[in-house]
């Protein structure tokens, strides 16, 4: 719980993992194009007081998440949002036995989300059903650039993605996360673009689709989608860093989405290890639209809250503690 000038916020980061990227786990030079990628969104977007040295970055393991997460970071549940990267990563880059031993260990702090990769149809449908069992899944996190074999992306509307997602309507895996932002080295960027969440959030209408990264750095497709399909939902994964190194162009994206989608579809990340939580929540409670962009309303407290946590929380049926919530409007 992070607390401010009297007032108690729920903390849910609803997208963070634990990777190995060590030179030992890199399949081929593939490994080490992504996580030099990833090293330079954190050295590039953090302050220099929060930067981690190469080598710790490569790997961190489980008593330092816990440790950056809820001992410093005022986090009070976290979700994994795994990807796994087996073209590149010896034993996947998200690392999941780790992960989910974790969550067993911590049921009161952590929820582990898996990853499925329809090219591989039938044998991952089945493999899909098991893991639904083994993790008690309610949420999934897809990578649609992920390499396959000679693919190099796929999309939410092929019909073997369908095939899944018809079978998360049967398993009651309600969310589906999806990184749908910037490119990282060596994935191509276009495999991330927005346009498939469109028809696939139309035909399915019994889940939850999160963008993580909002679409970035197609926010303005984002929205004009997010804003027709009512289950569509924005992850700030990649985009809250910006409230250091720019923080009008945040102004700018935290406007926009409380302008389109509202304040109840808009969930806090600090993708860690990307960047730690504690600095990224203590700079957003403060924060405010410049006066000067006068498009864009002043963010509330109640706002703010629902961000932070509880819109995450009532997605995943996350229990907050009372007098942590929003306070109704009194009935006159």
């Amino acid at each position: 719980m992070y607390s401010k000038n009297g007032e108690n916020f729920f903390i849910v980061d609803a997208h963070v993992a634990l990777w190995d990227a060590r030179p030992e786990n890199q399949l081929n030079i593939h490994g080490k194009q992504f996580i030099d990628c990833f090293y330079d969104y954190h050295r590039n977007l953090s302050p220099e007081s929060e930067l981690w040295p190469y080598e710790d970055y490569l790997y961190y393991g489980g008593e330092r998440l816990m440790k950056d997460l809820f001992e410093d970071g005022y986090v009070d549940h976290a979700i994994f949002q795994p990807a796994y990267l087996s073209a590149f990563y010896r034993t996947g880059f998200g690392q999941t036995e780790e992960a989910f031993a974790l969550t067993q260990k911590n049921p009161d702090k952590l929820t582990y989300n898996h990853c499925f990769d329809p090219r591989y149809e039938q044998a991952g449908l089945d493999q899909l059903r098991r893991d639904a069992e083994r993790f008690g899944l309610k949420g999934v996190k897809l990578y649609t650039a992920e390499w396959h074999d000679k693919s190099r992306g796929y999309k939410l509307n092929d019909p073997w993605t369908y095939k899944y997602f018809e079978a998360c309507q049967e398993l009651g895996i309600k969310n589906i996360h999806v990184h749908k932002g910037p490119t990282i080295r060596p994935l191509d960027r276009d495999a991330f673009d927005v346009a498939d969440v469109d028809a696939a959030a139309t035909d399915f209408t019994e889940l939850n689709f999160v963008v993580e990264h909002c679409g970035l750095p197609r926010l303005e497709d984002f929205c004009w989608i997010a804003t027709q399909e009512p289950n569509v939902h924005a992850g700030l994964a990649v985009a809250m860093p910006f409230i250091h190194t720019r923080p009008r162009y945040f102004a700018q994206i935290i406007g926009e989405l409380l302008y389109w989608l509202g304040e109840d579809r808009i969930q806090f990340s600090s993708d860690y290890a990307l960047w730690t939580p504690k600095w990224l929540i203590e700079r957003f409670v403060d924060f405010q639209i410049p006066a000067d962009m006068t498009e864009y309303p002043q963010i509330t407290l109640a706002q703010k809250k629902k961000i932070l946590g509880l819109n995450a929380a009532s997605m995943y049926g996350i229990e907050v503690p009372a007098g942590l919530g929003v306070a109704e409007p009194a009935v006159v």
